[in-house]
């Protein structure tokens, strides 16, 4: 009961509030996170797209390595590792269980664990280069490398609704728990409970979309009285947003690193 009791904490909504703020703002004294914006997306670049083209699995497994590294370098979440787990490993069961319903054998693990090991160094790039950055950095990241200021605002701008989102998802949830009328009886397996809750999850979406409407109103009311879209299309605005933004000795060595180990990697499994 008390590893139950345990493990319900973690996955309270106020622990998932605080794991997705820490994961916003909680990672900015890493190595990582010191870095220049535009340093990350020339890396996540080529860990995001180069493994969809590598058929080799020690290459694969050798960045797959690589990617560890660097998500213990970045602090990730141990949430957000958690979900990430599931997801890969639901999706390479399902692969599994569909290939097998049509015929197929244990020789079809050897190209569903190649595609997994891809989508892992992917994914893990991703969470590693997107947890070093707060929403203001990565916006000023965007709009240095010529995004629009409206699409690198939204971003921000999503980064920080976020946990109220969530909050408020849980106060409406909770009004309908306490508006409505619990199953009587559990059913075999609580398929009652479950059909129940997922209904209240369901109908819990359409008052949060109504709320944050009419709030979406009233932010860009303000924005607009400070001047939003004015500052985005002066050229000096963006000059003096994006200034603070420069390259140092730190993204240079964390390039050449993984330069180097890359250019390692290929040589030595390539034959």
């Amino acid at each position: 009961m008390d590893y139950t009791r345990k493990l319900f904490d973690k996955l309270s909504v106020e622990q998932v509030k605080i794991e997705l703020l820490n994961t916003a703002y909680g990672n900015g004294n890493t190595f990582l996170a010191k870095l220049d914006p535009r340093t990350l997306f020339i890396w996540y670049l080529f860990f995001g797209i180069v493994p969809w083209f590598i058929h080799n699995q020690a290459v694969l497994f050798s960045m797959f390595i690589f990617m560890v590294f660097t998500t213990i370098l970045a602090r990730v979440s141990p949430l957000i590792l958690v979900i990430l787990s599931l997801g890969l490993i639901s999706q390479a069961g399902y692969m599994v269980v569909v290939s097998w319903f049509f015929g197929g054998n244990l020789d079809v693990l050897l190209p569903l664990m190649k595609l997994t090991l891809k989508l892992s160094v992917i994914s893990l790039a991703s969470i590693t280069v997107f947890c070093s950055m707060d929403p203001e950095k990565l916006s000023d990241g965007l709009l240095s490398i010529g995004v629009p200021g409206q699409v690198s605002f939204s971003i921000a701008y999503g980064y920080r609704m976020l946990p109220s989102l969530l909050e408020e998802y849980h106060h409406v949830f909770l009004s309908f728990r306490l508006r409505g009328k619990a199953p009587e009886k559990n059913g075999f397996l609580y398929w009652r409970m479950i059909v129940y809750f997922c209904k209240l999850a369901v109908l819990s979406f359409y008052p949060l979309i109504l709320s944050t409407s009419k709030r979406a109103r009233t932010t860009v009311e303000a924005l607009e009285t400070k001047g939003f879209s004015y500052a985005f299309t002066n050229k000096d605005v963006k000059k003096l947003k994006i200034a603070h933004l420069k390259f140092s000795v730190r993204d240079c060595i964390f390039i050449s690193f993984s330069m180097i180990y890359i250019a390692g990697t290929f040589m030595l499994f390539s034959h």
